[in-house]
């Protein structure tokens, strides 16, 4: 018997604007709507999109040793966060692999909020909760009792700012604010996950409905359109954004991934610690690249990249970026094919087609205030 997919607040709202809803991390999400892919990723770059992402895990961590815990839980410093700041993280294994990468917001002095990928959020929540017990902390799964969405592109700022009184600018890149929207609670924070200016909007599930449909109603003015999976893809891809699963897992570690910034070795003791290191002395073997074909071609995860007329590694994100009407690509490469410029091949549907190893954004340009 299949397993029923779980839905988000928003899956009736979904269902009435007619998306085409597909299987994602045992959700059941929009992958576009009748408007197509094409059209979403251009309302994102040029006006805005707005994203349900629901699906993601909240946990929340209090105590007066939490800020202790999530020191030794992630990757990053989390001492550096100031309450209303937030950070991209990691969760690493002893042995250094990427358990799932994480957004950790400084909610208060002795909380925060832990946000996790859909896949992961039970492995994630098992993790944390072996390694508590020994802090004055107290770990929640919060994830059903929040709403997600995502309101992003260049037009995004304008568009909320005509729902609240809340100014905006004042909020800097990974910085959040507490206000009410619509007459609801809501966590409003400056990131994202396209690489253009928007925000993220923490909810009650209650009043996810309600919120979406106000927005798409304000912001239709202004070129606002619903988005799915598809379009974020993408999106995502074209920035050089990893997902976890596919670009990031336990068998490659940040450093493999290029995501050596948010490893702070020296902060204090963490999980993984160790590992990362001694890979950082001993020096990489291989390392997560971008690849841009020079022909026509739509390279898509798990086909071969060649060099020499041998394997090298295999695609983990692949797609035709609308943007740069070219196909580009991830993947895991030895260490000495892994230089920009180094000529590669991948082998799409049986055709090898040419390509080359470039320096990750793909695209440089968007309206994410960095």
């Amino acid at each position: 018997m299949t397993e029923e997919l779980r839905t988000t607040p928003l899956h009736d709202e979904h269902l009435r604007l007619g998306a085409r809803m597909v299987d994602f991390s045992g959700f059941s999400l929009p992958v576009h709507y009748p408007a197509g892919i094409r059209s979403e990723h251009k309302a994102v770059r040029e006006a805005a999109g707005l994203f349900d992402v629901s699906h993601m895990g909240e946990f929340e961590i209090s105590g007066h040793e939490a800020l202790q815990f999530v020191q030794y839980a992630t990757t990053n410093d989390a001492s550096s966060l100031s309450v209303g700041q937030a950070q991209y993280s990691l969760l690493c294994s002893p042995q250094g692999g990427v358990i799932d990468d994480l957004l950790v917001y400084r909610t208060g002095v002795a909380s925060f909020l832990l946000v996790v990928n859909a896949a992961t959020r039970e492995k994630d929540f098992q993790w944390l909760s072996s390694h508590v017990s020994g802090f004055a902390a107290m770990l929640e799964d919060r994830s059903d009792t929040y709403a997600l969405l995502a309101l992003q592109g260049p037009k995004a700022p304008s568009i909320l700012q005509n729902v609240t009184d809340i100014p905006l600018d004042g909020i800097g890149s990974f910085h959040f604010v507490r206000a009410r929207l619509f007459g609801c609670e809501t966590i409003i924070a400056r990131t994202g996950y396209t690489g253009e200016d928007g925000f993220e909007l923490y909810l009650p599930a209650g009043c996810a409905a309600g919120v979406w449909k106000r927005l798409l109603d304000e912001g239709v003015s202004h070129g606002l359109a619903p988005a799915g999976l598809g379009a974020r893809d993408i999106l995502r891809l074209e920035l050089g954004y990893g997902l976890y699963g596919a670009d990031l897992d336990e068998e490659h570690t940040p450093l493999e991934a290029g995501l050596g910034w948010v490893v702070k070795l020296n902060k204090g003791p963490f999980l993984g610690q160790s590992a990362l290191a001694e890979q950082r002395e001993v020096g990489l073997s291989r390392r997560l690249v971008g690849i841009r074909a020079s022909e026509r071609g739509f390279p898509r995860p798990g086909y071969p990249v060649i060099q020499g007329g041998d394997v090298i590694g295999t695609l983990t994100s692949g797609t035709m970026s609308l943007t740069l009407n070219a196909g580009i690509a991830m993947a895991y490469v030895p260490i000495d094919a892994a230089s920009e410029g180094t000529a590669v091949v991948i082998r799409v549907r049986g055709r090898d087609v040419p390509g080359s190893v470039v320096r990750l954004p793909f695209y440089e340009g968007g309206s994410r205030k960095r």
